[in-house]
């Protein structure tokens, strides 16, 4: 069992063999992790190094570092919201398409604006400043995919990052 009590994530990853055809390159099962401040459970599952993505690296995606949040090139993570907790409010420079597997997440931003996001909703983020929270009693399962992206411009100024420690 995942840290969160929803269960493991299987991964499967394809790639080339010698002659050049397709094949499984690897599957595993694993749970997702708390993180520090205790209010979601992370799984990271790939990650590339640029963007766009080079399918000739060999490197397993989960072996780069990719930060809390984004660290160039792309993401695709698993994140576990628990009931009653929330992120800090943040703002990275990506685009984020997050698709809710399990349960609902309210999406609230830097003007108090929310909106509830239920299973099988797909939020798509825009380099925005926001903040997840879990309002309901179960927890909520995110698959979010982020990419990287240049800060969005308001009058022509870049807007800065504000990442979660």
């Amino acid at each position: 069992m995942s840290d969160s009590g929803l269960p493991p994530v299987q991964r499967v990853v394809t790639g080339h063999d010698e002659q050049g055809r397709a094949v499984f390159k690897s599957e595993d099962v694993t749970p997702t992790k708390m993180i520090p401040s205790g209010d979601a459970s992370f799984l990271l599952v790939w990650t590339t190094a640029t963007v766009p993505a080079d399918n000739n690296d060999q490197t397993d995606g989960r072996e780069r570092d990719a930060g809390l949040t984004l660290n160039q090139g792309s993401v695709i993570r698993i994140v576990d919201m628990l009931p009653g907790k929330q992120s800090p409010m943040h703002r990275t420079n990506s685009i984020d398409y997050g698709i809710v597997m399990e349960g609902e997440i309210e999406l609230e931003l830097e003007d108090g604006a929310k909106r509830t996001i239920g299973q099988g909703g797909i939020i798509v983020q825009r380099g925005t400043n926001h903040l997840w929270r879990n309002t309901s009693d179960k927890v909520c399962r995110i698959a979010f995919v982020l990419i990287e992206a240049p800060a969005y411009l308001h009058d022509g100024v870049p807007l800065p990052e504000d990442k979660p420690h």
